[in-house]
């Protein structure tokens, strides 16, 4: 089936929130440990004042995934954060290609200089797509603890849009 990307809109909210939910109960591939509400997605990563913009991949009409681009305080001024989440089976090949292409042209077009990911040192394949879309590692966060205490490693990346 064919894939696109659009911008989210409302009624997106309940199956982006199952995608996700779905990837927090798998558990290693997100710093995400508690399932989201729709309404908490929607404030955080959707269309909250937070959220600088948020693409949708579409498998026909259906939606499998999103990437979304907020504003994050605790990183330099004008950056971007980004995050990445699509259907974990079937995966969704080649949605993370177009939905980077969306998010860099919105990135480019709001003027920001620089886009950040912050990735789960345990989390191959996130840390692989990452890898492929062109960011570069520039800071480690040691032992960031779980909800249960277990340490895991957070690694930061960045590229310019």
């Amino acid at each position: 089936m064919t894939l696109s990307v659009r911008p989210y809109q409302s009624g997106d909210e309940g199956p982006l929130t199952a995608i996700l939910n779905d990837i927090i109960a798998a558990g290693g591939t997100t710093a995400y440990e508690t399932p989201f509400t729709p309404e908490r997605l929607r404030a955080s990563h959707l269309d909250g004042p937070g959220v600088l913009c948020c693409h949708v991949v579409l498998e026909g009409e259906t939606p499998v995934g999103f990437q979304v681009l907020n504003a994050n305080p605790a990183l330099p001024e004008g950056w971007g954060d980004i995050a990445s989440f699509t259907r974990r089976d079937p995966p969704v090949r080649g949605a993370g290609t177009l939905l980077f292409d969306a998010t860099r042209a919105k990135a480019r077009a709001l003027g920001l200089p620089m886009l950040n990911a912050t990735i789960r040192a345990d989390n191959v394949p996130g840390l692989a797509y990452y890898a492929k879309m062109g960011f570069e590692d520039y800071e480690r966060l040691p032992a960031v603890p779980l909800s249960d205490g277990t340490p895991v490693d957070r690694i930061r990346r960045k590229r310019a849009p």
